[in-house]
């Protein structure tokens, strides 16, 4: 290395040790001498195993899928073989039509893509104001923000593809119990004459 660099191997030493720091002109020098870009000396060593590919794939519609029933959706899970994936696919039928029957706003992990096959979407958004999607139209949304997907007036049924995306590989499982929570707040809701519980926070 001090053959390469110019740098006196007392001098490595001390860098080695941290003992002594290198100015940001001899960082350049080293890294010119060196071959390297000036970003690859503080590059993390590439200690994590590559990922192997899996060639997994998976033909599916809606006969194959797995339904979910709540009071605001009806859910079809796509490709649900496929186990501990990031990616979670689903055909979406939306029947609640204000925020007031939907109920709290939905927050999970993750982020979300969402194409309006029929009928017209009222996507309503922690920190936006509300935005109507019709038919070819697509809305992509960090899943955290608390957000929600309505009937618009006039129409009694909507269907989308969503597309959920999340680092936990548990996404699914993750969704399905959003889906219980949701039930069980409607079934508090209903034997309280209406009211909404307390405590229940997300929920679709």
């Amino acid at each position: 290395m001090s053959e390469k660099s110019g740098i006196p191997v007392s001098t490595l030493s001390k860098i080695e040790h941290d003992r002594l720091t290198l100015t940001y002109d001899k960082l350049q020098s080293l890294a010119q001498r060196l071959g390297l870009r000036l970003s690859e000396l503080f590059a993390e060593t590439g200690d994590e195993p590559v990922q192997a590919v899996t060639a997994r794939r998976s033909l599916s519609d809606i006969s194959r899928s797995v339904r979910v029933e709540t009071p605001n959706y009806d859910y079809y899970y796509l490709c649900t073989e496929l186990r501990r994936k990031r990616m979670v696919p689903l055909l979406t039928k939306i029947r609640a039509r204000s925020v007031e029957q939907f109920g709290e706003l939905v927050h999970h992990s993750g982020e979300e893509f969402l194409y309006v096959l029929s009928g017209k979407v009222v996507v309503q958004t922690e920190f936006y104001d509300p935005v109507t999607l019709g038919p070819g139209e697509a809305l992509y949304i960090d899943s955290s923000m608390g957000h929600a997907y309505l009937a618009a007036e006039g129409c009694d049924e909507a269907e989308v593809l969503a597309v959920m995306s999340s680092a936990d590989e548990d996404l699914m499982e993750s969704l399905l119990e959003i889906h219980d929570v949701q039930k069980g707040a409607k079934t508090i809701a209903k034997s309280t004459s209406g009211a909404r519980p307390r405590g229940v926070k997300r929920g679709r």
